[in-house]
């Protein structure tokens, strides 16, 4: 850090703000989707690339920034992306094209790579490693918190005002985290300021990423196989180049003899993949199958991240005493739990099982995300939190497309592409026990990689 007068209760602020922000953003628009394609009469396909170019964009460009906020500064890569992000919030509010838009919510995932990017880093920057656990608890808690939140003020205000403040209320917010910054936090942090920026191997890694989004959010579409196989065969040549080149954006020895640092990542990326279609299936089965209203369906499906809000800073600050390494592991064997609990969800299944089940799983998320970001901040050198912080947000957004992707490959099978009524509701409820199976074997799989991991301390 060079400049010393620093109160690091404003670092604490500043990224949990922009934590609370971008998922909020994110779930919120969901939530607006339907309103806005009936008004600028956009098709499904045109409303999915509008939620998806965010995505996939967000995933694309995480760790090249991550490298260019360790070079040249986290904290200018901060505010330039939360500046970024809140103009294109300002200009998705006035949008009138399906091309604009898309283009505007790919250059607002930029934006948003860069906070995703950066927010990590510097708080372990900040921070000496004996609290790290706790605030990085207090910033996911923000996540969860935003992610919570934004279906219920999306649909209040979709409802009542207008789907374009879906995107405007990002505005005053974003204006005001980029002036407390500016006005609060003095001085930068620096990684390794002396080596250059690989552009090559940065596009074989956009390329490799986009591929692999794009194909698994086509599931189960026939094109969908030579998409990965592009998108893995250019990760592979990703791989190849960044162990031979001197500056490289990713340190391949990170993954090869870091072994805390890879079996964290890869645990998230499982844990990720195995709990984000959750709620997309229960919302489902509580509508469909249960004949529950969206507004007790949605006071139901809150529980989990509401619990996951409350429990993430409580889990951090465990992980600052024991081994991140026993806390997250514990936190999955509860999360594989609570799934299997829903596994066994039947027509007849009270709610208030279900219920219990989410709270489970809410339970089991807290204690594993924060414990494992502070496994993954805590196992690299200083110089390399931009690129750790990037990896912990890249393994999220495509833990969540593989997530995704299991739901359409099995409900592809049992379900095809009819209507959900009383027709197939034993199709649905076949499709809906295999999927949750599926989550809960990885899960139980994944408290195995979190154990190996080894110890940081």
């Amino acid at each position: 850090m060079e400049g010393k007068d620093l109160r690091r209760s404003d670092v604490l602020i500043c990224t949990s703000l922009s934590s609370f922000l971008t998922p909020l953003s994110l779930s919120a628009v969901n939530v607006a989707l339907p309103k806005m394609g009936s008004e600028l009469k956009m098709n499904l396909v045109e409303l999915n690339w509008v939620a998806t170019s965010y995505l996939i964009s967000s995933a694309c460009f995480l760790l090249p920034l991550g490298k260019i906020a360790d070079t040249y500064g986290r904290k200018k890569v901060f505010l330039l992306g939360m500046t970024l992000f809140t103009f294109m919030s300002l200009f998705l509010s006035i949008s009138g094209s399906f091309a604009t838009m898309v283009v505007l919510r790919m250059v607002q995932g930029v934006g948003a790579a860069m906070i995703f990017g950066t927010a990590l880093a510097i708080l372990s920057s900040a921070f000496d490693p004996k609290e790290r656990g706790r605030v990085l608890g207090i910033n996911v808690a923000s996540v969860y918190l935003g992610l919570s939140l934004g279906p219920f003020i999306g649909g209040l205000i979709t409802q009542n005002l207008s789907w374009r403040l879906v995107f405007g209320m990002n505005v005053p917010i974003g204006i005001l985290v980029v002036l407390y910054t500016l006005a609060k936090i003095k001085g930068e942090w620096y990684g390794k300021r002396e080596e250059g920026f690989d552009f090559f191997g940065s596009s074989l890694y956009v390329l490799s990423i986009s591929l692999i989004v794009i194909g698994f959010s086509k599931i189960p579409k026939i094109e969908t196989l030579p998409v990965l196989t592009g998108g893995v065969f250019a990760l592979l040549i990703f791989a190849y180049r960044e162990s031979k080149t001197g500056n490289p954006i990713f340190q391949i020895r990170m993954i090869r003899k870091n072994r805390v640092f890879a079996y964290s990542n890869l645990a998230a990326l499982i844990h990720y993949g195995s709990t984000h279609g959750l709620s997309f299936l229960m919302s489902l089965f509580l509508q469909n199958i249960k004949g529950l209203p969206p507004d007790k369906t949605g006071f139901i499906l809150v529980a989990q991240p509401i619990v996951q809000s409350l429990l993430s800073p409580f889990a951090g600050r465990i992980s600052d005493k024991i081994e991140p390494r026993i806390v997250s592991s514990i936190g999955m064997g509860i999360t594989t739990t609570g799934i299997l609990l829903l596994s066994l969800s039947k027509p007849s299944t009270e709610v208030v099982l279900i219920l219990v089940s989410l709270i489970i799983v809410g339970t089991g998320f807290a204690l594993f995300a924060s414990p494992n970001a502070n496994a993954i901040m805590s196992s690299v050198d200083p110089e390399f939190y931009g690129t750790a912080s990037s990896m912990v947000a890249t393994m999220r957004l495509i833990g969540q497309v593989l997530s995704m992707g299991v739901v359409m490959i099995v409900f592809s099978l049992d379900v095809s592409r009819r209507m959900i009524d009383e027709n197939i509701h034993p199709q649905f409820m076949e499709a809906f026990r295999t999927t949750l199976l599926i989550y809960s074997s990885a899960c139980a799989f994944g408290v195995i990689i979190s154990l190996k991991r080894g110890k940081i301390r």
